[in-house]
C-alpha cells in the first residue's frame, strides 16, 4: 500500500520549505500553514494547487540522471508519496483523515529553478516528474507513514455511479 512519506510547507511564496511529521489538511483550502492555504503563493491567486504531490521515485530519478538532490524540499511539492501519482489524477484519495481529488499535472517552472538555486531543475522535473495538483475534498490530519488508498475513481462512470448512489443512501 503505498503511503506518505515526507510533508513540506512554506509559509509564503518563494520562502524556504519546512519539512513536518503532520499537518492538518483543510478542505477546500489546502494544509495549514501553507502559503497557498493562506493566499501567499508565488503564483495566487491566478494558479493556486490547494495541495501538490510528487513520486519520491521521480526525486530519485532527478537525483540520479541529473545529479540534483531534492531531500531538503527544495521541489516545492507539499506531499512526497511512493507511488505514481499521476494514477491519482481524476480520483479521490485518502491520506490519513483527509480525502483529497487529483485535478491536474504540476509541470515545473522557472519558479521553481529559481527558488531552488539550481540550474536545469525544471528539466529535472519535466516528463511527468513534477507531480500534481490535488483539493482537499475532506479535511483532516495527515501524518507521514499514513497509507494512501484510491477512494473513488472520478473518471470511471461506473464508480462514480456507485458513489452517488452510496451517498443518496446515507
Amino acid at each position: 500500500m503505498p503511503s506518505l512519506e515526507q510533508i513540506w510547507t512554506a509559509p509564503e511564496g518563494g520562502a524556504p520549505m519546512e519539512a513536518s511529521e503532520r499537518v492538518r489538511a483543510v478542505a477546500d483550502g489546502g494544509l495549514a500553514g501553507d502559503r497557498y492555504c493562506h493566499g501567499r503563493g508565488y503564483y495566487s491567486p491566478y494558479d493556486v494547487c490547494q495541495v501538490t504531490l510528487v513520486d519520491s521515485g521521480a526525486l530519485e530519478t532527478v537525483r540520479e540522471r541529473y545529479d540534483i538532490d531534492l531531500s531538503d524540499g527544495r521541489h516545492r511539492r507539499n506531499l512526497v508519496v511512493d507511488c505514481d501519482v499521476v494514477d491519482l489524477l481524476d480520483t479521490r484519495f485518502s491520506v490519513g483523515e483527509a480525502v483529497f481529488e487529483g485535478t491536474r499535472r504540476r509541470p515545473p517552472c522557472a519558479h521553481v529553478e529559481e527558488v531552488a538555486g539550481e540550474e536545469g531543475l525544471a528539466d529535472a522535473l519535466s516528463e511527468e516528474r513534477g507531480g500534481i495538483c490535488a483539493d482537499v475534498v475532506e479535511g483532516g490530519e495527515v501524518a507521514v507513514g499514513d497509507e494512501l488508498a484510491v477512494v473513488e475513481r472520478l473518471d470511471d462512470p461506473d464508480s462514480l455511479a456507485a458513489a452517488i448512489r452510496e451517498r443518496h443512501e446515507r
